[in-house]
Parts: C-alpha cells; sequence; structure tokens
C-alpha cells in the first residue's frame, strides 16, 4: 500500500507541475500532445486503437531484437538532433530556466 501511495503521489506531483505551467517547456510538451491526441481520437475509435497496441506489444519487441543496432543508432540521432532544438528553444525564449543536469 506504501509503494502505491508514493507512485500516486509522485504522478499528482507531476500532473500539478505540468498543469501549473512551473516548467513550460514540459508543460508545451503535453500541450502539443494533447492537442495530437485530438487527430488520433478523431480518427480512430477506442478499440482499433486497442487492437493496435495489442499489435504493437507483441511485434515491437521482436522488430527491435533482429534491428537493435541500426534502431539504436538512429534514435540516437534523433536524440540529438532533439537535444539540440530543445537547447536553441531555450536559448531563444527568456525566462526558460535551464534544467539542472542529474
Amino acid at each position: 500500500m506504501n509503494a502505491a501511495m508514493v507512485h500516486i503521489n509522485r504522478a499528482l506531483k507531476l500532473i500539478i507541475r505540468l498543469f501549473l505551467v512551473e516548467d513550460l517547456v514540459d508543460s508545451l510538451k503535453l500541450a502539443v500532445f494533447m492537442w495530437l491526441m485530438t487527430y488520433v481520437g478523431a480518427v480512430f475509435n477506442g478499440i482499433t486503437l486497442l487492437i493496435l497496441a495489442e499489435l504493437l506489444v507483441f511485434s515491437v519487441p521482436i522488430v527491435y531484437e533482429k534491428y537493435k543496432t541500426q534502431i539504436d543508432h538512429y534514435v540516437g540521432i534523433a536524440r540529438d538532433q532533439t537535444k539540440s532544438i530543445v537547447e536553441k528553444i531555450q536559448a531563444k525564449l527568456p525566462g526558460i530556466a535551464k534544467k539542472k543536469a542529474e
């Protein structure tokens, strides 16, 4: 029960942080994600999304095992590009505190 409460409290703190815009970049990510989900919801109904999720759960691990090196290479490239874009945006927007290195 204590472990469940820790997870619930952590999730609630994250939700509060996102909705009260304590970190502008993370809140903008959430807003864009929610906006994109409106279009996904307009195209697919719930059962279709469940069927697609089930197919992905069973097929993605097999594909990843087969093409692990190529996937890791391209994921690394995407992370580097995303990181550079976020750094450029943070440098141009005033008032955005840069995250501390963890």
